[in-house]
């Protein structure tokens, strides 16, 4: 299961009831985050969940409404008592923007680790998960994220048969563990059958479309896309500063035949971003005009489970 939770929809600035565009990713019993605005730690607060276990956080690009809430939030959880690593990845330069952070959040408790992504396409292995990286059309060096929950295959107990694997390991293979013993190496494949759809959220802000957002969100269950503007006289300003108008989004989610459209990063003078619903979903009918708090529980074999704000 994953847990998603929109923590924020608003691009640009805050707005007294509108943080910036964040994310956070739950995922048996560690937490993941994409981007850190200003007012992340109050959204999370509002959301009743904890900053306490996020293990790693994604950085889309490094302009200030993505990433200034970054040194709050470390001592925060350093005055947690956190002692464990948490792992940063984002564009190249994600060392000297940390660097700038530890300024004025010079001493934790806890060691910050840092990725790079110097290519168009990266991949990633956070716990369960799997995160792809690829480079989008900013102003700057600025990248979306795919993230999914794989899913093994069913047992296969005729599998296990031929594979001459001892019932003792049956349930340890299952799990994922690998087996050394009597002189021999038992894998989880030696049980298990083809794997099975797994989730996939895919993420995206600050960008023109492009073929490698189709790709990465070709059929996902959620599509998280920026809609900066609805007004179709906006398309111009859209191009000129390299951000993505609600129609634009509404056809990448057709193209890409998702599952669910979610809309945010909306521009400030968007304030009822709803008022534009019935034309986006004419595009594509399974559009949200998200809310701060936006929240789905995404289940194997059935999609979500719920949904509130």
């Amino acid at each position: 299961m994953l847990d998603i939770c929109l923590l924020g929809t608003g691009g640009m600035m805050p707005l007294p009831r509108r943080h910036l565009t964040s994310l956070m990713v739950r995922c048996s019993g560690s937490t993941l985050l994409i981007d850190c605005g200003e007012g992340t730690q109050t959204a999370i607060r509002e959301k009743g969940w904890s900053f306490k276990p996020i293990d790693t956080i994604l950085l889309t690009h490094f302009h200030a409404d993505h990433i200034a809430g970054l040194p709050g939030l470390f001592l925060t959880m350093g005055n947690a008592d956190r002692t464990e690593p948490v792992t940063v990845i984002g564009p190249k330069g994600i060392e000297r923007v940390i660097a700038a952070v530890r300024v004025i959040a010079p001493e934790l408790p806890f060691e910050i680790r840092t990725v790079a992504i110097e290519t168009i396409e990266a991949s990633f292995r956070v716990g369960e998960l799997i995160v792809d990286a690829y480079h989008v059309f900013h102003r700057i060096p600025c990248y979306g994220y795919r993230i999914t929950l794989p899913r093994a295959g069913r047992f296969d107990r005729a599998k296990a048969d031929a594979n001459g694997v001892p019932m003792a390991y049956w349930s340890r293979l299952q799990k994922g563990e690998i087996i050394e013993a009597e002189d021999r190496l038992y894998t989880p494949d030696m049980v298990l059958g083809e794997a099975r759809k797994g989730l996939t959220v895919t993420y995206n802000t600050d960008t023109r479309p492009t073929d490698l957002i189709r790709k990465y969100a070709d059929h996902a269950d959620l599509f998280i896309c920026e809609g900066m503007y609805g007004e179709p006289d906006k398309l111009d300003k859209a191009r000129g500063y390299r951000h993505m108008t609600m129609q634009e989004a509404a056809v990448l989610a057709a193209e890409a035949e998702v599952g669910e459209l979610w809309l945010t990063h909306y521009s400030p003078a968007t304030t009822r971003p709803e008022q534009f619903m019935n034309e986006i979903r004419a595009i594509f009918p399974r559009t949200v005009a998200s809310r701060d708090g936006q929240s789905a529980e995404l289940l194997f074999e059935g999609g979500k489970a719920g949904e509130s704000e």
